[in-house]
């Protein structure tokens, strides 16, 4: 048996304090249940990226593109902690965000076509940074249905961001 005076117990309250503090990791914290990492978007068209999981952590950047689809990768609470297609994370309240599944065309110049072949005839030809909504992506295919304005066509899974490697959407 250990032998504890008052000095070593007012250390270990003081310790113990300061522990409960500390941010929790997502898997110990209340959040969703949902798997991390996912995809989701941005609700608004003004959405604040902070530092840290709460209003009293600074603004780090201002998203102004409402539906840009954002890579959920921690929760603590009601906060998010985001990555974009640049690579840039932060934090965001939850009710930032919204699970339609959109996508953003990466890279260069890419076709939007008639149907899931790179034979297929182009539809429109789209820039890099262009948003649109994911309507498709089947099971064991390269390519994904989308919608980009009041075109809908396909894209090769590698000339987007917004979907994994494998995953499906039906």
């Amino acid at each position: 048996m250990l032998a504890c005076g008052p000095r070593d117990l007012t250390r270990i309250l003081l310790l113990s304090a300061a522990l409960l503090l500390l941010p929790v990791p997502a898997s110990a914290s209340e959040g969703s249940g949902l798997p991390l990492p996912r995809f989701v978007s941005l609700r608004s068209d003004e959405v604040n990226l902070r530092t840290g999981p709460g209003v009293r952590y600074p603004i780090d950047w201002i998203y102004a593109r409402k539906d840009l689809p954002v890579e959920v990768v921690a929760e603590f609470e009601a906060w998010r902690k985001i990555r974009d297609w640049q690579g840039s994370e932060g934090w965001v309240h939850q009710s930032m965000l919204s699970s339609r599944r959109m996508m953003v065309v990466i890279g260069t110049p890419r076709p939007l076509r008639a149907s899931d072949s790179d034979s297929a005839d182009p539809v429109a030809m789209l820039e890099p940074g262009v948003l649109g909504r994911l309507l498709q992506c089947p099971r064991n295919r390269d390519y994904c249905r989308a919608e980009i304005g009041r075109s809908q066509g396909w894209l090769r899974r590698d000339e987007i961001w917004g979907v994994y490697r494998g995953e499906w959407i039906e």
